[in-house]
């Protein structure tokens, strides 16, 4: 049997970036990308809240938006970045539009920084106050919209039958 010729392997981040990218866009494994599961959604059915002790669609996406945001300038400090309670769940404020563009730029600004991001760095500290390299930070991030997506989903069918 003859030896296979070594094939070039992307670099980890050019990869890690594009399972952020199947995350929110598609296709991703498990099932529909976040983007999927926010077509088509209205503003009231965004800030519905069909399960009471639940957070609305709206609150979710700002707060999938903030841990964008939050992991990308953690890419980038030299020391802990942890969000306040207020960052961490921000208020429903502006339009529902506006809710979206703003998790379309914060995905946009941490695919670009993924990608920036040398692979080196990877197996390095990430500045959180959970002990973890950027490896496990960038991971954590995608599959923290996955876990949201999963929410969101489900209250989609709840807007949606009542």
């Amino acid at each position: 049997m003859m030896p296979s010729p070594e094939i070039a392997r992307e670099p980890e981040t050019v990869r890690i970036a594009d399972q952020l990218r199947r995350m929110y866009y598609g296709p991703a494994w498990h099932g529909p990308a976040l983007t999927e599961v926010l077509e088509g959604l209205s503003e009231s059915q965004a800030a519905a809240r069909p399960l009471t002790y639940a957070h609305s669609i709206w609150e979710l996406v700002l707060h999938t938006t903030a841990w964008l945001r939050i992991t990308r300038e953690r890419l980038s400090a030299t020391k802990n970045v942890e969000p306040t309670s207020a960052e961490n769940w921000p208020a429903v404020t502006g339009s529902w539009m506006d809710a979206r563009a703003g998790l379309e730029s914060e995905y946009r600004k941490l695919e670009d920084a993924i990608r920036a991001l040398e692979e080196q760095r990877l197996d390095a500290p990430a500045p959180a106050t959970e002990p973890q390299t950027f490896y496990i930070l960038l991971h954590g991030a995608i599959q923290h919209i996955a876990y949201h997506t999963g929410q969101i989903v489900l209250l989609k069918k709840a807007t949606q039958e009542h």
